[in-house]
């Protein structure tokens, strides 16, 4: 899920409201932060229920009912969020991670069953998913490129639009930084520094700057 504002959805089964909030959390303090901020917000609802999944392989997963019967809530919440395809494929790196889900239940006065309360707590976090902002996040070489001020737009430019993953820029007294991500393969590197040559007559070269993280738009993949 994108960094960025929560993601909030409601659903209503049976005059029952079920709120769904979605974060792109990094560790399980920030999951059970997001719990904590809502129970504050939502102060009379009955129940806060909550799933999150946590790191590149999934390692850590927690769900909680909250005083609903046993496996009927925080359980079918993660299981719609392991379930979840970013879009890439049925390999771990492309599946939903570093994500917490709240769903706050109001109590509409009709008794839904185990199966109605897995239902809906399933299709609330499903349902937020389907209008969630998604990236995926790769292990990716980092570079910077230093260039002359005024050509730091266009190289950006001429970069971004060749496909290439671009992190930001840091500006120097004499030059600018311009930061790109790739993976971290050496024809790809190759290629990259081909390219780079190509836009700059030659004068500018990737120079290494670690290894990271870095999301990128599945829309732009």
């Amino acid at each position: 899920m994108a960094a960025g504002p929560d993601v909030r959805h409601e659903l209503v089964v049976k005059k029952s409201r079920f709120i769904t909030v979605l974060r792109r959390v990094e560790d399980e303090s920030a999951a059970r932060l997001l719990v904590a901020e809502l129970r504050r917000e939502f102060y009379d609802a009955r129940h806060h229920c909550s799933a999150f999944v946590l790191g590149p392989g999934r390692g850590v997963q927690r769900s909680n009912d909250d005083g609903e019967p046993s496996g009927t809530a925080g359980l079918p919440m993660l299981e719609a969020l392991l379930k979840r395809d970013t879009g890439g494929g049925a390999v771990p790196e492309a599946m939903l991670s570093d994500v917490c889900a709240v769903v706050v239940r109001y109590f509409g006065g009709i008794l839904l069953g185990a199966g109605g309360l897995v239902r809906a707590y399933s299709e609330s976090v499903s349902s937020s998913l389907a209008v969630a902002p998604l990236v995926r996040r790769d292990r990716m070489q980092l570079f910077t490129v230093a260039v002359a001020h005024g050509d730091a737009g266009r190289l950006e430019h001429e970069l971004r639009s060749a496909g290439y993953t671009m992190t930001g820029n840091s500006y120097g007294a004499a030059t600018t930084l311009v930061g790109l991500a790739m993976a971290d393969d050496s024809s790809v590197i190759a290629a990259a520094q081909d390219k780079l040559a190509s836009l700059t007559a030659g004068r500018a070269m990737l120079v290494p700057a670690g290894t990271d993280w870095v999301d990128t738009p599945l829309a732009a993949r």
